[in-house]
C-alpha cells in the first residue's frame, strides 16, 4: 500500500494540475460605473469562478446653496474592490465582495455673503458685514464596505473569445454618512440689534447646538447612501 501511495500521489497532483491548465489565466477590463471610471483585472479560480480586483476614480465639482449657505463642493470617488465571481449559467454571475478601500467622500468650502441671512439647525442668523461667515464641510462614508453585484459577462470567457462586454448592478453597504461643518467669521441676530459675535467665541446662545443640528440635517438627507447603488458597464480582454 505504501508503494501504491507513492505512485498515486504524484499522479493525482499531475492530473489536478492538468485539469486546471486549460483555464484562462488573466483578463483585464475597463468600465464606467456609479463608483467612477474603473480598471479591473481577473484570474480564474475554477471552471465557473473568478477572482477580480478593480480600482475606481472620479471627481465632480458643483456649486450649490443649502439653508442660505453657499457651498463649492467636490465629489471625490476613490475605491479599490475585491470580488468573487460565481457563474451560475452562461455569463450570468453573482459577485460578493469588499470595497477594501472606500475613499468616496464629499468636500466643500462654505461662505455666506456679508449681510445675508442664513440658518443653522432651523435658527436664523445674519452673516456679519465686516467679518462674513466662511468655513468648510465634509461628508465621509467610511472605510472598508461589503458589496454584492449581479450581472452578465465574463472577463475570462471559457471559450476562444478574447473581447467581452460586461454589465452589472448591485450595492455597496456603507456606514451612515458622517457630515462635519466648521465655520468661522461672525454672526448677528437678524431680529434684535446687538453686536455681532465671532462664531469661534461661541457667545451666541445655542450656536454650537445649531451647528450640530445642521450637521444632523445633512446626515439625515444623505442617509440613503448607506446602500450605495452600483450600475456598471464595461469591456474586457482575455489574454
Amino acid at each position: 500500500m505504501r508503494h501504491v501511495s507513492l505512485v498515486l500521489t504524484p499522479l493525482l497532483v499531475c492530473t489536478a494540475g492538468f485539469a486546471q491548465s486549460d483555464l484562462p489565466h488573466f483578463g483585464i477590463g475597463v468600465d464606467m460605473s456609479t463608483l467612477g471610471a474603473g480598471i479591473q483585472a481577473s484570474t480564474a479560480v475554477t471552471r465557473k469562478s473568478n477572482v477580480r480586483v478593480g480600482f475606481n476614480y472620479f471627481t465632480y465639482s458643483r456649486d450649490f446653496t443649502k439653508d442660505g449657505i453657499n457651498y463649492n463642493g467636490d465629489l471625490q470617488l476613490r475605491s479599490f474592490e475585491i470580488l468573487y465571481d460565481q457563474y451560475l449559467f452562461g455569463g450570468f454571475h453573482v459577485s460578493p465582495g469588499l470595497l477594501a478601500y472606500n475613499g468616496n467622500k464629499g468636500i466643500a468650502t462654505a461662505a455666506v455673503p456679508s449681510g445675508q441671512q442664513f440658518s443653522l439647525g432651523g435658527t436664523s442668523y445674519t452673516s456679519a458685514p465686516t467679518n462674513p461667515v466662511i468655513g468648510n464641510g465634509a461628508v465621509n462614508l467610511g472605510t472598508a464596505s461589503p458589496m454584492v453585484l449581479i450581472g452578465v459577462g465574463n472577463l475570462l470567457p471559457r471559450s476562444k473569445r478574447h473581447f467581452t462586454v460586461n454589465f452589472e448592478v448591485g450595492a455597496v453597504f456603507q456606514r451612515p454618512p458622517k457630515a462635519t461643518l466648521n465655520l468661522s467669521g461672525s454672526v448677528c441676530n437678524p431680529v434684535i440689534a446687538s453686536p455681532c459675535t465671532p462664531v469661534a467665541v461661541s457667545a451666541v446662545p445655542g450656536l454650537q447646538s445649531d451647528v450640530q443640528n445642521e450637521q444632523n440635517k445633512i446626515n439625515k438627507s444623505l442617509d440613503f447612501f448607506r446602500y450605495y447603488p452600483v450600475i456598471s458597464f464595461g469591456f474586457g480582454y482575455k489574454f
